[in-house]
């Protein structure tokens, strides 16, 4: 079995191509190779098609053809245009969530559910070496490293023991978080705002690839960590999960049919800026690496 990442890469126009990355550095174009399969034509599409696009794609990885390209040549962009929804976990790593909370206080998993919220997509997505904009509606523009999980066949009330067959892969995110608009004081009633300081554009870098399941022995050995500039804020193994991904994906199936292509934001573990009261501010880089899938990286700029 040959391995190989599932990537978007820009043609000349700007435009997303689905390839796939093989041997660390050369990008194979997939509607140039496998021009008789209609799944060819987009990564969301080889996802929809999974379960025949899996060994043709491993099949082409040991066997290349069509258009390559060297991997330096060429603009990565995010991996999937676009996921039918990003659902993001909060409060999922226990140091995350007794850092968040005023008293210092983690979750009970015995009397708690996850606790998720949505991003949207279109809106929010951006590629590997894409600038993070900081909005001109937030002064304290927060990093939240996450594993990311890619949903590669459809499913509703799924039980844990089969949550694991409907996971395609494995990408990273980062939950960009506007901390100062979390709270609505025009809404005192409402706790959270998670639309407010959530969603706005360029919050959801993701990248740079997606690596197959099949290629990762263990997600929850790998490790997730993250740099601004060369200061590492975020450092852990995604076992340290509260709810780990089956549980996510049980949760989820109950309330929503599960759609390939769905990304499943993990949770962030501790060492966010808020608790330090550090933000992100133009100039500064962004470095995510998560073991077994790559490096995501982000410059920071002055949005709109």
């Amino acid at each position: 079995m040959s391995p190989f990442k599932l990537l978007n890469y820009a043609d000349n126009h700007g435009a997303p191509r689905a390839g796939i990355l093989i041997n660390g550095n050369t990008v194979i174009d997939l509607r140039d190779a496998l021009p008789d399969h209609a799944w060819s034509s987009s990564t969301l599409a080889v996802l929809n098609a999974w379960d025949e696009a899996l060994p043709a794609l491993h099949a082409l990885a040991a066997a290349p053809r069509g258009k390559s390209l060297p991997l330096a040549n060429v603009r990565l962009m995010a991996p999937i245009y676009y996921p039918p929804a990003i659902y993001c976990t909060g409060a999922n790593y226990m140091a995350h969530a007794e850092e968040m909370s005023a008293e210092g206080a983690g979750v009970d998993k015995a009397t708690t559910q996850p606790y998720l919220f949505l991003k949207s997509a279109q809106h929010c997505m951006i590629g590997p070496n894409d600038a993070i904009k900081l909005p001109n509606t937030s002064k304290k523009v927060d990093w939240e490293a996450e594993c990311a999980v890619v949903i590669g066949k459809k499913g509703r009330n799924i039980g844990v023991a089969d949550a694991m067959k409907h996971v395609a892969g494995y990408t990273i995110m980062n939950d960009v978080s506007a901390r100062d608009l979390s709270r609505r004081p025009d809404w005192p009633r409402w706790n959270i705002d998670w639309f407010g300081h959530k969603n706005f554009e360029t919050a959801a870098p993701m990248g740079p690839w997606i690596t197959p399941a099949d290629q990762v022995p263990d997600i929850y050995q790998c490790r997730l960590q993250l740099w601004v500039n060369q200061e590492k804020m975020q450092d852990t193994l995604v076992d340290k999960l509260i709810f780990n991904i089956a549980e996510l994906i049980e949760y989820l199936s109950r309330r929503m049919t599960l759609l390939p292509g769905d990304v499943i934001a993990t949770g962030t573990p501790s060492g966010v800026g808020r608790p330090r009261g550090i933000f992100l501010k133009a100039g500064d880089r962004v470095r995510v690496e998560l073991d077994c899938v790559g490096v995501l990286e982000n410059p920071v700029e002055l949005g709109v």
